[in-house]
């Protein structure tokens, strides 16, 4: 255990059920950021939620860091949450804002088996309180009675609940006069946009920004089936969107056309969206009207630029699939890239096919992460708890309820056009990866240029980009850039 904690004896488990009641335990630490020591308060516990008559409706477990030397009413505070649906906060926590973090190499691989944590000279402490929230189904959060669960698994009742949350900890910590963040990632994204027009309306609460992480407003960029990951037939934006992020996989692992392979990646991929926005949309709009000539041309520059054989983007008539482009990328060396990061290989049994076995950047990521969790609440943190901290649940994104958008794509992308518009004080980052294959980062553009914002609104919207993935933060250099960038946008929209 740290020196500079000072952990309570371990409580004996509640009894059951556990999560019925609201229990918090809080320890004192410091941190080096910079050359700042910060002294803080962490404390992990349950709040319930209850109906008007007092009926548990459901328990949300989070983890909160305070400054202890700054006065409460005028630090800024963040509330930050992954996505899934069904992920709890342990990425964004261990990987970014907390003041632990994983303990990787250069490039994002763990350093041991079990993972370890170190002190994370990157944390946000020294600018902002952090609490990291795990919806309902995630981490130690559970519906009351356990069956009820479900009624959270619901883009509506997800918003409301975490909104319910938000609210109760600022009113029980007295901290409505602090500066509010949302920092969300991935699907998180997503519930930060509509849960930042839910505190609006429901409660006043107006934000001082909010922090997207590899975003997703519009799923109509990124329309995959949920088992096969491929796009419905004539939808063929998707495959514009997605073509940059093939050719910077393609760039990293060396598989470009020889022209292209001592170019910086930057430029590589302006050339890229240029062709993108223009010969290749047009080809892919015309279809069957192509002409075969210009069909030929069009696959010899896709091929050049994503690595691809040219029959074989021929064979698949210029529309590549992620997963196809994943299992295929490298398949003359027996090797698939992830989704998640393209930079990450893996190995499968078969080399063949369309279909991944798995994600190789995923699970390079879940064992570390999820012992660094477990071992963080229970022994340094001094949180007991029989319950198993699901990390991800894969259950729960499958039964996600999407009822509001019936027959229709989710497009949260108005959402937050209505929150800014309504509160133009409230700024916006966003952190893109380069090699993200499941957010990648010109279908965040696009969608970030339809939102229709009135010209004096879209400089609150500030843009960063990494050579990493979706979890940036994994590549110590993309790591050490994004809290720089962080610090300077919570700089600027509290001073």
């Amino acid at each position: 255990m740290p020196e500079d904690a000072t952990t309570p004896d371990t409580p004996e488990p509640h009894e059951s059920p556990e999560h019925h009641t609201e229990d918090t335990v809080s320890t004192n630490h410091t941190i080096e950021i910079g050359d700042e020591s910060i002294a803080y308060t962490a404390t992990a516990g349950r709040v319930l939620l209850r109906d008007d008559d007092g009926t548990k409706r459901a328990s949300f477990f989070f983890t909160a860091y305070v400054n202890d030397d700054t006065d409460p009413a005028e630090r800024p505070i963040v509330f930050a949450f992954n996505g899934g649906p069904g992920s709890s906060s342990v990425w964004l926590h261990f990987g970014l804002f907390g003041p632990k973090r994983v303990a990787l190499d250069e490039e994002g691989a763990a350093v041991s088996i079990p993972a370890r944590l170190v002190d994370n000279e990157q944390s946000i402490l020294d600018r902002a309180d952090v609490v990291f929230i795990d919806p309902v189904g995630t981490g130690f959060s559970r519906g009351i009675p356990d069956d009820e669960s479900k009624a959270f698994h619901h883009f509506t009742r997800d918003i409301e609940s975490v909104g319910e949350f938000i609210h109760l900890y600022l009113s029980r910590h007295n901290r409505w006069a602090s500066p509010v963040y949302l920092a969300g990632e991935s699907y998180g994204t997503t519930r930060s946009a509509a849960l930042g027009l839910h505190l609006l309306d429901r409660y006043g609460l107006a934000l001082s920004g909010m922090m997207l992480i590899s975003s997703v407003l519009d799923f109509a960029t990124a329309p995959f089936d949920k088992k096969t990951f491929t796009f419905p037939l004539g939808a063929d934006i998707p495959y514009v969107l997605f073509l940059p992020t093939y050719a910077a996989a393609a760039w990293y692992h060396g598989v470009i056309a020889l022209e292209h392979r001592d170019r910086p990646l930057r430029e590589f991929l302006d050339e890229v969206e240029q062709f993108a926005m223009t010969d290749y949309l047009v080809a892919l709009l015309q279809g069957d009207w192509l002409p075969e000539d210009r069909f030929a041309a069009i696959a010899e520059r896709v091929a050049g630029y994503t690595g691809l054989p040219v029959d074989y983007v021929t064979r698949y008539r210029l529309r590549i699939e992620i997963m196809r482009f994943c299992k295929s990328l490298l398949r003359d060396q027996a090797r698939v890239v992830g989704r998640l990061d393209a930079r990450v290989t893996g190995i499968e049994r078969f080399a063949d096919g369309d279909a991944m076995e798995t994600d190789p950047s995923y699970d390079v990521i879940l064992t570390t992460y999820s012992a660094a969790a477990n071992d963080h609440l229970r022994r340094t943190l001094g949180y007991a708890s029989d319950l198993p901290y699901e990390i991800l649940s894969f259950d729960v994104n499958q039964a996600w309820d999407y009822e509001d958008f019936k027959n229709a794509k989710v497009d949260v992308a108005d959402h937050l056009r209505q929150v800014m518009s309504r509160n133009p004080h409230m700024k916006v980052f966003v952190a893109n990866g380069y090699y993200d294959l499941a957010t990648p980062y010109f279908a965040t553009e696009h969608t970030f240029s339809h939102l229709g914002l009135d010209p004096d609104l879209r400089t609150n919207v500030e843009m960063g980009y990494y050579e990493a993935g979706h979890m940036m933060y994994i590549h110590r250099p993309s790591l050490e850039r994004l809290a720089a960038d962080l610090r300077g946008f919570l700089d600027g929209t509290t001073g």
